[in-house]
């Protein structure tokens, strides 16, 4: 089992982390069951296999993914989280891979799951 993320300065951190350790189920543990994601800008999956087939398109690349915590304004439960995040490298057919983002990350807080995303948009300003 996954620790729970305590502090919602530290989920996306956390996505990171689990993203460069190449933990899918790691990544998806940090998901509500219902969660939005959005691997493209202006389009969004839901459900636990559409997510998930997302997610391991992203870790594919088999490139690290570095991040900073810009903001983060939580009330009662109910967080947003701002982060700038790069992929960069050589990617598997050997192209030159330069993505980089600003999220704009819905979350919400229980005490049993810690901070989790309701809507991950990692493209969040596009």
């Amino acid at each position: 089992m996954t620790i729970p993320v305590t502090s919602l300065d530290q989920l996306n951190l956390a996505f990171a982390d689990r993203f460069n350790a190449r933990d899918l189920d790691g990544l998806m543990a940090l998901n509500t069951s219902d969660v939005v994601f959005v691997p493209a800008p202006g389009t969004a999956v839901t459900g636990t296999a559409a997510v998930r087939g997302a997610l391991e398109q992203f870790l594919g690349l088999n490139l690290p993914i570095s991040m900073r915590v810009r903001h983060v304004f939580e009330s009662a439960g109910t967080g947003l989280a701002i982060a700038d995040w790069t992929i960069t490298g050589t990617g598997p057919d050997g192209s030159e891979i330069a993505l980089a983002g600003t999220t704009a990350d819905v979350a919400v807080h229980d005490e049993v799951h810690g901070w989790r995303y309701a809507v991950d948009n990692p493209f969040g300003t596009a």
